[in-house]
């Protein structure tokens, strides 16, 4: 059987996934997030489509006029990057979809946890610490937010003040007790 030259075939670039994976959610589907979180996702959304994208499309229409293409690294970069808009548009655009907007200043005042929820806890070595419970595509850990669907937004949620919680661990269960909780204040419309 004849062997076909390894110059014919095409290589994979794993850049290239048409379909990227999008982060679990939970059995259900439901994507929570926060007021500001969804105006952050939609502004990116509005950005890549009324920006940024017609900017590179207009970079590689002039690169693709210079001649060849094959070593035209204006070229091949602009198509790279519009492939990457284009995934993050579709990304974007099915998150927003399912978003279920919920205001955490609806529960301003209260002690028990819920979504959008600043909690302070200690655990059972007294480390005081606090972290704000967010959606999934908003949650940012350098700023102390976790996702609704980590574990220890998971051992909080419905927890109240004063409550002592176990918390699994990769070291194993700890125990950790709630000493306050926070939402934001309403703003005044």
């Amino acid at each position: 059987m004849p062997r076909m030259s390894k110059a014919f075939t095409k290589e994979q670039d794993g850049d290239d996934d048409d379909e990227v994976a999008l982060p679990p959610l939970p059995a259900g589907g439901r994507n929570y997030i926060t007021p500001q979180g969804y105006a952050r996702l939609r502004g990116e959304l509005l950005s890549l489509i009324d920006d940024e994208r017609p900017r590179v499309v207009e970079t590689v229409h002039w690169a693709a006029k210079n001649g060849d293409r094959s070593e035209n690294g204006d070229y091949l970069y602009g198509k790279k990057r519009l492939r990457e808009i284009d995934r993050r548009i579709r990304f974007l655009t099915r998150r927003l979809e399912i978003a279920e907007i919920t205001d955490p200043s609806l529960h301003h005042g209260g002690e028990q946890v819920f979504f959008g929820a600043t909690v302070t806890y200690v655990d059972q070595d007294g480390a005081e610490r606090s972290v704000t419970i967010k959606g999934i595509d908003e949650a940012e850990g350098a700023r102390g937010e976790v996702s609704w669907i980590s574990p220890i937004a998971r051992t909080l949620l419905r927890a109240r003040v004063g409550d002592v919680l176990s918390l699994p661990t990769p070291a194993g269960v700890q125990e950790i007790e709630v000493l306050a909780v926070r939402y934001p204040a309403p703003s005044a419309q």
